[in-house]
């Protein structure tokens, strides 16, 4: 009997709607990382007297696990609970991000960007261009966290489509297709610091350049966005009109009527300001001696100033545009509004920062336990137990990362401890350290849409919520599952496909190991 397009339409929604109302009834997020938390400091004392012969590749000595409830450990943890938070990294960055594009959005400035954007974007490549923002906003690090995604949603609202589905193309963008981008980004510089260590563990001669995945990542943007279009206007769009409607008190979509000649004036007075800022910031970065650059006089290494001062510029990039945009258009009339639209955008971010409490409580805890650790080890010993031909122990390598991305949130801390794990191991088997961080990188991006230990994922249920209020993990989870899915097995084989064809990683790359002619 042959299956209807219907049937399958139909199992597919029942699946998503199983998952979406067991996903709900988990506990609210910041609950859901206390409990975590107490599971970790349980384990720990459980794993803490066992001791495993599998060597932690950053000491060179066996892994222990500490033990989180023992007097010393306790006594730390309680100690440094304030700082353990104050120095959460996505706090700070969704924070001061949040400031200046608070301001922008009270201001009118992204009403009106978006009014001139619609007028110029044909409805049916909405998506795919916000896809391909996602995909660009990795060159800013975490812009598009507190950036593209709400924006996604906004443009979808604006347009009468449902800004749901808005937000997952762009979080697909952002962070499903982290390691997909036509631009180099802080990325590139970050795991190659990680993998040329590795790699010469086995070989201290090895060199592997920053840039060593470019031409892999570049193509692989066309492959996401081609892929996020149509998982988001064949399977989740329909989805969510028939089973999600938009609360009737959620935001009101933009008004995407004529624009005034006043707020023309504003705008062109804005993107002048934006545009003289870029210029003053590349005037500073020209000089070989700009304080801008790090040691070496390089710009796109992790070191380097300008590449650490992202969100700060994030910020200034927005306030400026927001405050001239706001104060040409009549809608700021002195500095107080623009510490009201500060101060508005704060209070959106208040269920965030609740659970950015809980959420840096529980990583510390799994990383300190060394949990963490021994998870990865394990995993990596039983993948080189198999001793499998080598497309398929990179399609191992991809899956392996996928699952401990569930559990580790971090790109640069679990390559840090999975490099000196899978780089010495496949160079053994004559896989050079660039396909393998390839591989890393495919597994890394496909699993972060779906994973509530991402430290990213609760502030993405907080935008859904601005349009559907009953939105949880659950909601999130099902709505992201299908691009994970879609993205872990086309990218992999898509991968092994181009690997097959012989095309170039990147500068300076090689697939096997050693290298051909050496």
């Amino acid at each position: 009997m042959e299956v209807t397009s219907e049937q399958k339409s139909g199992f597919v929604n029942r699946v998503l709607g199983s998952i979406e109302s067991i996903g709900n009834k988990l506990p609210d997020p910041s609950m859901l990382f206390l409990i975590s938390m107490v599971i970790v400091w349980i384990l720990s004392v459980l794993l803490a007297g066992v001791e495993f012969v599998d060597i932690d590749p950053r000491s060179g000595d066996p892994i222990r696990v500490n033990n989180m409830l023992e007097g010393a450990a306790l006594a730390t943890f309680l100690s440094q609970m304030v700082t353990i938070f104050t120095s959460f990294a996505p706090l700070g960055v969704v924070l001061v991000a949040m400031l200046g594009v608070g301001v922008a959005d009270e201001a009118g400035f992204f009403t009106t960007s978006i009014k001139l954007m619609l007028g110029r974007t044909a409805t049916f490549l909405l998506t795919p261009m916000v896809v391909l923002v996602g995909l660009l906003s990795h060159s800013a690090i975490d812009a598009g966290y507190v950036l593209v995604i709400p924006l996604g949603g906004i443009i979808f609202h604006a347009v009468g489509r449902h800004p749901l589905a808005g937000i997952a193309a762009a979080f697909a963008g952002v962070s499903g297709g982290f390691s997909a981008n036509p631009l180099p980004s802080a990325l590139d510089p970050l795991l190659q610091g990680f993998t040329q260590p590795a790699a010469q563990i086995v070989d201290p001669s090895v060199l592997v350049n920053p840039l060593g995945n470019y031409y892999f990542t570049a193509i692989s943007s066309v492959l996401i966005i081609a892929l996020g279009w149509f998982i988001t206007d064949r399977i989740i769009e329909p989805r969510l009109n028939k089973s999600t409607p938009v609360d009737q008190d959620a935001e009101e979509a933009p008004e995407m009527g004529s624009i005034s000649p006043r707020e023309r004036k504003a705008f062109r007075w804005s993107i002048l300001t934006m545009l003289a800022g870029i210029a003053v910031l590349v005037l500073v970065l020209m000089p070989a001696d700009s304080p801008m650059r790090d040691a070496s006089g390089s710009l796109n290494s992790f070191q380097a100033p300008i590449m650490q001062s992202i969100v700060p510029l994030i910020f200034l990039l927005f306030l400026l545009p927001g405050v001239v945009f706001g104060y040409v258009a009549g809608n700021f009339k002195s500095s107080k509004d623009m510490v009201d639209a500060m101060t508005k955008a704060m209070q959106g971010m208040s269920y965030y920062i609740v659970m950015a409490f809980f959420c840096s409580l529980f990583i510390y805890a799994f990383n300190t336990s060394n949990i963490g650790a021994l998870m990865a080890v394990k995993g990596a010993a039983a993948l080189k137990a198999l001793s499998l031909p080598g497309p398929v122990t990179i399609f191992g390598i991809v899956f392996l990362t996928a699952f401990v991305n569930l559990f580790v949130g971090s790109a640069s801390a679990k390559w840090a401890l999975l490099a000196p794990i899978f780089v010495p191991i496949l160079m053994q088997v004559g896989i050079s350290p660039e396909l393998t961080q390839a591989a890393y990188r495919v597994g890394d991006s496909s699993s972060n849409i779906i994973t509530p230990l991402m430290p990213y994922f609760p502030l993405v249920v907080v935008y859904c919520q601005r349009y559907v209020k009953s939105t949880g993990i659950g909601t999130l989870t099902s709505l992201m599952l299908p691009y994970s899915i879609v993205f872990l097995i086309c990218w992999s084989l898509f991968l092994l496909l181009y690997w097959a064809i012989g095309i170039p990683l990147g500068f300076q790359a090689f697939y096997s190991y050693p290298p051909p002619g050496m």
